[in-house]
């Protein structure tokens, strides 16, 4: 018996997405529209409305994937998920409690007639696939965090801007988009590349001391990170934790690489 699939259309309405959803969602293929929706919100619109008119969930617990995309959105990169339905059942298992929390409305219209979600402050550029794009990538990283206030943060923001404009370079060998987002709770740093090819941790045995260490580095000095796919390529995100909401988790990291003997 084959899985049942989930229709998926995307209209622009203004500076937001409208995707309505039709079929049947079951467990088997929430993954499916996961990372379809994760698609849509690497666009970066003003907000992603998800109608669910059309759509039967043939499990009660499959509505842990909206949460699941609204919590990465929120995460990266700003992006509020707006949920529509009809249904007072489906609109209450949407609602109950947090962390699985998510903004529900009755219409489409009622959706799209919310405010604008405040968009966070930006610093983008587009960098060469030559060797010193992680020199630019950390140019932009400093004066990122010198703008907004965070000095705390210049070092892990630098390596970690560093290693995500190399990978994508040497390993895409395209055009790389890094972006810098600050938010109320994160500092996001994403680098969007032509290739459609996974990230991969690297573990083999390093040659030399200050290179080779890429992902890694990335995934030991960031609150999160992930990827997404996107329609040309990939875009892979990382995030530090605003010192300004929480003194503690930097602190964490610094500690725990001292403890380790491991430099930057």
């Amino acid at each position: 018996m084959g899985v049942p699939s989930v229709g998926c259309s995307v209209e622009q309405v203004g500076g937001r997405l409208l995707v309505r959803l039709s079929g049947e969602l079951s467990l088997a293929s929430a993954p499916r529209l996961r990372a379809r929706l994760l698609q849509a919100i690497v666009e970066q619109p003003h907000a992603v409305v998800v109608n669910l008119a059309d759509l039967v969930l043939r499990e009660p617990a499959v509505v842990r994937v909206f949460a699941a995309v609204a919590r990465q959105a929120a995460m990266w990169p700003g992006t509020p998920l707006l949920v529509c339905t009809p249904d007072p059942q489906t609109a209450r298992l949407l609602s109950r409690g947090a962390p699985a929390r998510v903004p529900v409305f009755s219409s489409i219209a009622q959706a799209l007639s919310m405010p604008k979600h405040r968009r966070t402050t930006l610093i983008c550029d587009t960098l060469l696939p030559v060797a010193d794009a992680a020199v630019r990538a950390r140019t932009l990283a400093t004066e990122a965090c010198a703008r907004w206030g965070l000095p705390q943060l210049v070092g892990l923001a630098a390596l970690i801007a560093a290693e995500l404009a190399t990978n994508a370079a040497v390993h895409a060998g395209t055009f790389v988009a890094i972006r810098f987002a600050l938010g109320a709770r994160y500092l996001l740093i994403s680098a969007r590349d032509g290739s459609g090819a996974a990230p991969r941790l690297d573990c083999a045995p390093l040659t030399e001391p200050a290179t080779g260490r890429g992902l890694l580095l990335v995934e030991a000095t960031a609150w999160r990170w992930g990827w997404h796919p996107t329609a040309d390529g990939k875009m892979v995100w990382a995030s530090l934790r605003n010192p300004r909401c929480d003194h503690r988790a930097t602190a964490l990291v610094i500690t725990s690489w001292a403890m380790n003997g491991t430099g930057w």
